[in-house]
């Protein structure tokens, strides 16, 4: 067997077949106190490609953190071969404040490659290139909905690119949506220096969601796998195959108040189906609001109270949408199936939590 050569970053070198936590100093914050970005590097016994797996580019959006802790405990780096890179927390700032943001104000997803000598945002976005995204050839990025909205687990893909349409179809999850790249995104930059993405939108900002994790905990264990960098695991070989979509139709609310939502994420419609009624706050003057187009609901918002204008639901076009649906259910079920007996009832609300 070839024995993989240790593995240098940040001035250490990890042996084959270990796992090290490494922090990179990023800026000083107003306090005088130092900020840095942790990763986990788990450098396989053997040879392999190198692939990054982050979450939090943006503060709230935490589904990919529960995920990647999954994957910490799970994989085991001596039988692993490359190097795996996790990044729980890309954007430490907004993490800590529950903010999508950084204390500047920036969008760390839209400062990319940044810069060493430039803005909070611009200092994040150039270590987390150099010492993440540019030693690798595979990034799997993971996002939610923002606050008080929901994602269908779906994964979003550039363009033409077949490489990832096959990871894509690999990493199993309900959707594929080829989407457009933005720029001064982690994708965007990552294209153009030739690193693959695959971005994961799943679930609610701070919030976790057992669809979510599972989905995403198992589709970056079938890439990984697909890749030879770990033993497939016979319970993840079987996924149906995913609906793909190059277009998706946003759907507005066409007064201001109180929705009732009769679809949800992961709902197949037909053009015309009813999504949701809106009134005024004693009911009066409802209006009916309807699908656009034949598809599946990929996201809506969990807010009742909605303003005119307001996304309620973003809808994937696609052909057959009942077969998308029928496989979402199925899903479903088998994680609940899984489920310790009367696990939901242990469950506490909120007030009761001390």
């Amino acid at each position: 067997m070839t024995t993989a050569q240790p593995y240098i970053i940040s001035g250490k070198a990890i042996a084959p077949g270990t796992m090290h936590d490494v922090t990179f100093p990023v800026t000083t914050m107003a306090t005088g106190n130092a900020s840095s970005l942790a990763l986990r590097v788990l450098h396989g016994a053997k040879p392999g490609p190198a692939v990054f797996v982050s979450a939090a580019i943006h503060g709230d959006e935490i589904i990919g953190t529960a995920v990647i802790q999954r994957l910490a405990q799970e994989i085991d780096p001596v039988g692993l071969a490359g190097t795996l890179l996790l990044v729980p927390v890309a954007n430490i700032f907004g993490f800590m404040t529950r903010s999508r943001y950084l204390p500047d104000r920036r969008d760390l997803n839209r400062s990319f490659p940044g810069s060493a000598g430039g803005s909070l945002a611009g200092q994040l976005a150039h270590v987390f290139y150099r010492e993440v995204v540019g030693r690798c050839s595979l990034g799997i990025d993971i996002h939610s909905a923002a606050i008080h909205r929901y994602n269908l687990p779906q994964i979003r893909i550039a363009a033409g690119n077949r490489r990832l349409v096959e990871l894509a179809m690999v990493f199993g999850a309900p959707v594929i949506i080829e989407s457009p790249l933005r720029d001064g995104s982690l994708r965007d930059l990552a294209q153009k220096k030739g690193v693959d993405m695959l971005l994961m939108e799943a679930g609610e900002a701070l919030r976790f969601d057992r669809l979510s994790i599972e989905t995403g905990v198992a589709g970056v264990n079938r890439v990984l796998a697909y890749l030879g960098m770990i033993e497939a695991d016979d319970g993840l070989t079987e996924v149906g195959i995913p609906a793909r979509a190059n277009r998706s139709v946003w759907v507005r609310s066409p007064r201001g108040g109180v929705t009732h939502r009769v679809r949800r994420s992961g709902d197949p419609v037909r053009k015309g189906d009813l999504l949701a009624c809106v009134a005024g706050l004693f009911g009066e003057d409802a209006l009916e609001i309807v699908s656009p187009a034949d598809g599946i609901v990929i996201g809506h918002a969990t807010l009742p109270v909605v303003h005119q204008g307001d996304a309620l639901f973003h809808i994937a076009v696609i052909d057959h949408p009942e077969r998308v649906g029928a496989r979402i259910d199925s899903i479903t079920d088998a994680i609940l199936a899984s489920e310790p007996e009367g696990f939901a009832e242990r469950l506490l609300d909120e007030d009761e939590v001390v």
